[in-house]
């Protein structure tokens, strides 16, 4: 299935929906106010009740779902589009999650618990997390979300709407499923469980948990996730990061791939984009203005909310669109009625009331304008960039002086940049997998949808098949940077393994100097180029440069004037 496409590049907004009574009246005088004020759409995100005395109906009963289904009817007559969170609150799960489909580690079922979602006060536990690693479990539990909806009945009368997956928030320690160590011994040989109860004392063995569970998180979550949501109607819009997968293989597998700013750095952004040129998505989204100056935990609120600056947005804005982003979600709106207090914690606030009212209309017009020139053609790349995969596993728990509260593991990569030597060349990611169906032909890498002209590698850690294919490609010719001399990682041993690097090596094609491997100039030069997206459409190219302060964003921005002025603008 090809990826439905947004009704346009309007910019889309979450629109949370707060547990308690929900009224046709103010649902069709919200969805009006977003069309008057440029928006494309909504994504309906159902949360904790704001007043824990009044809660609202049954989650999934009939009437927790007519306004839902009226909600998707009136946004249909404005032509706005009306995505869904396939859930209440993050990540996956319930109390319509039976104790056969909740999530379990290895000492048992996990003690995770949902929090903040529709009809539970705010402050207690809710239901058991899905076992995300379970596709039968995945399945049950989309599937009585979209009949209690109605979907697909509910997509045929209006549009299908995205459905969709908030990043991976279920906790890491001791992921377990069923059959995971029969698993685990067919494909390695040993039994994990000796080693489980203090795993960090064993990162050979680590590593390996690590290469099963990535492979059930696609086979299990992900390919099936986008299977069930195209079964009820839908298309998948989904935020891959945080999983312990292969990041872009899982972004890849899903219709709409998105990321997020600024808990998440901009350039991360990469990593959704990559996937998408490779796989052949047209639009990729993020979740945009969260926690711009800071987190603060539920309830709230962050720091200077509701006083956010427009330049410091646009700067997000442009950060995200200049690394592949061409659907901006705004983060987000509250249900309100006319006059309504109801605020999220973690977000810009968007509604009539906001300080940023005036300006929602003008700047929507500007995304709006970007994201539609940067869907035209195709992504433009010439220099693949292999995934420190494994070294990421390899690896554990970032510096504690660079986690934040949305990253803990170098496995999340939000750490990992592409080499800024390689910039003016516009750079993407490729994994092992994506070059094991590449070919290299008339001077071009065909990996997947995209074309690259060489290849840069540079990590410690690789494993053998992923080596092979390098060595494959380079025999065809492809120019390949190979910055390090690589090593075998986990407990598997290869008695070729330092053959096959020697041969690889020993090709006039290959080196460790990129001025011996590119066979031209970049795209672009310079010392301190902006970031930039290109898009090749026949014989014209378009590349959106974003303001050169975004290359130096990072969570929290600071508050205050911009500092490309030393003072507020008028």
């Amino acid at each position: 299935m090809n990826a439905p496409i947004f009704r346009s590049a309007r910019p889309y907004t979450r629109w949370w929906w707060f547990s308690g009574p929900i009224e046709e009246t103010d649902i069709r005088a919200q969805l009006q106010w977003a069309k008057d004020n440029g928006f494309g759409g909504v994504e309906i995100a159902w949360m904790y009740p704001q007043d824990n005395s009044v809660l609202g109906p049954p989650w999934l009963s009939e009437a927790w779902a007519q306004p839902v289904r009226t909600a998707a009817a009136i946004a249909a007559e404005l032509d706005l589009g009306c995505d869904f969170t396939m859930g209440s609150a993050w990540p996956f799960g319930g109390w319509n999650v039976p104790e056969a489909d909740a999530a379990q580690t290895y000492t048992g079922p996990s003690t995770q618990r949902l929090e903040k979602a529709w009809g539970i006060p705010l402050g207690a536990d809710g239901g058991p997390v899905l076992n995300h690693l379970d596709q039968e479990a995945v399945a049950r539990y989309a599937r009585q979300f979209g009949t209690a909806l109605g979907l697909p009945e509910l997509a045929a009368k209006t549009a299908p709407p995205g459905l969709f997956c908030d990043s991976w928030e279920v906790l890491p320690d001791d992921l377990w499923t069923a059959g995971f160590r029969d698993k685990f011994r067919q494909r390695f040989g040993y039994d994990i469980r000796p080693f489980m109860r203090d795993l960090d004392f064993h990162p050979v063995e680590r590593y390996d948990y690590r290469v099963l569970l990535a492979e059930l998180a696609l086979e299990e979550f992900y390919q099936p996730y986008t299977r069930l949501c195209h079964e009820l109607g839908g298309f998948a819009r989904v935020q891959c990061h945080g999983a312990p997968a292969d990041i872009l293989a899982a972004y890849a597998s899903v219709d709409i791939p998105e990321s997020e700013a600024i808990l998440f750095d901009c350039d991360f952004a990469d990593f959704a984009a990559s996937a998408a040129a490779l796989a052949g998505k047209p639009v990729v989204s993020a979740e945009a203005f969260t926690c711009v100056y800071g987190w603060e935990p539920c309830p709230g609120p962050g720091p200077h909310q509701q006083e956010e600056k427009l330049y410091d947005l646009k700067l997000i804005a442009d950060g995200l669109m200049a690394n592949g982003v061409n659907e901006i979600v705004w983060h987000g709106m509250p249900y309100n009625p006319p006059g309504g207090s109801q605020r999220f914690y973690a977000t810009t606030h968007v509604g009539p009331e906001s300080p940023l009212a005036p300006h929602f209309g003008p700047f929507n017009h500007y995304l709006d304008q970007v994201c539609t020139a940067m869907r035209r053609g195709r992504t433009y790349a010439d220099v693949a960039v292999y995934l420190p995969l494994e070294d990421a596993w390899m690896a554990n728990e970032l510096p504690v002086e660079l986690q934040k509260p949305s990253s803990k593991y170098v496995y999340e990569f939000q750490e990992t940049k592409l080499p800024r030597a390689l910039k003016g060349y516009r750079p993407l990611w490729v994994s092992a997998p994506f070059l094991k169906e590449a070919t290299f032909s008339e001077g071009k890498l065909h990996c997947g949808e995209a074309e690259f002209s060489w290849l840069y590698v540079d990590v410690e850690w690789l494993e053998r098949s992923a080596l092979e294919e390098l060595l494959r490609l380079a025999l065809a010719g492809l120019p390949v940077c190979m910055a390090h001399l690589p090593h075998p990682p986990g407990s598997q041993y290869y008695a070729d393994y330092e053959r096959l690097v020697d041969s690889l090596l020993s090709l006039p094609n290959v080196s460790a100097g990129i001025e011996d491997v590119a066979p031209h100039p970049p795209l672009l030069a310079g010392t301190d180029l902006p970031d930039f997206w290109c898009r090749v459409d026949g014989d014209t190219l378009t590349i959106f440069f974003a303001h050169p302060m975004t290359q130096g964003l990072r969570y929290p921005m600071p508050y205050g004037p911009p500092a490309c002025t030393g003072a507020d603008p008028p």
